[in-house]
């Protein structure tokens, strides 16, 4: 079940995503490898919209339905994972397997654009040129034009105001335990908050053992890999000055990708820990 759900997740991005392309436009000249040339303008694609964001809606209703006719017959219990935290939904109940699979999706959303934030943020000095920079910029919107600082914290931010928003309705659902004082909810939504931080683990450890396999072995010259290049440079800048290169080979992104891991997965523990011994 647990792959099953993360495959619909996944289906539910793509859909995402095509909604999204509908809206965007590219005022530049379409060259044969240009992004105007692979986007269709939107005024071409108000049916496509509406198919999408429809399937979207259409998936994330009857995957409820699936998870409470099959999950209660399994006797399964679904568990949404917030890093510090685990949320169980009982199957048996339609009205919570409709909110787990809308919250999924939404947590699901939410990892992409704090990943596309990150890209972006690392990426400021990245020209429009490169395909895949331009893509990230164009799914951004108007977020693209904050500061890079103001990229960084934004999911952190969404997700405390998004806890102490939706804490008091997961006790009244009776899914989590009321919090014992409003400090103590906004040390909880302090905590998970911060633990968005370490979704970031995946995707600078993948960008950094791209880059090294591709500074080693060619690839091609794909604007794919032109991305990657252009975003391991960037993400290896603060070991710039350490001499981690022995001869042709060099350290940098394989040390910072084990310490990027290692501490996320240590920094994660301390969180648990710290929301357990809560309130303080």
């Amino acid at each position: 079940m647990a792959l099953i759900d993360i495959i619909l997740n996944l289906a539910g991005l793509l859909l995402w995503l095509n909604f999204r392309a509908s809206h965007l436009s590219v005022n530049a000249p379409a060259a044969a490898l240009s992004l105007a040339s692979t986007l269709k303008r939107p005024e071409q694609n108000r049916a496509n919209r509406w198919v999408s964001i429809g399937s979207l809606a259409a998936l994330l209703f009857f995957r409820a339905v699936f998870y409470w006719d099959i999950g209660s017959a399994l006797n399964w219990t679904a568990i949404l994972s917030l890093g510090t935290i685990t949320l169980p939904f009982r199957s048996d109940y339609f009205g919570r397997m409709l909110c787990y699979s809308l919250v999924s999706f939404l947590l699901s959303l939410g990892i992409l654009y704090s990943w596309l934030l990150l890209i972006s943020a690392i990426n400021k000095r990245v020209p429009d040129t490169d395909f895949h920079q331009r893509l990230v910029r164009l799914h951004l919107g108007f977020c693209e034009k904050l500061p890079a600082v103001i990229k960084v914290l934004l999911p952190f931010t969404v997700a405390l105001l998004a806890w102490v928003v939706s804490a008091p309705i997961l006790t009244r659902m009776e899914i989590m335990p009321p919090a014992r004082s409003r400090a103590h909810l906004w040390q909880q939504a302090l905590i998970i908050a911060t633990s968005t931080f370490f979704v970031w683990k995946y995707l600078i450890t993948g960008f950094l053992l791209l880059y090294a396999i591709n500074t080693y072995v060619y690839l091609g010259n794909r604007p794919f890999w032109q991305f990657v290049s252009a975003t391991g440079k960037n993400l290896i800048v603060p070991l710039k000055f350490v001499p981690l290169r022995i001869g042709r080979f060099d350290l940098a992104p394989w040390l910072e990708g084990t310490l990027v891991f290692v501490a996320a997965e240590y920094g994660m523990a301390w969180l648990i820990q710290c929301y357990h011994k809560l309130p303080l």
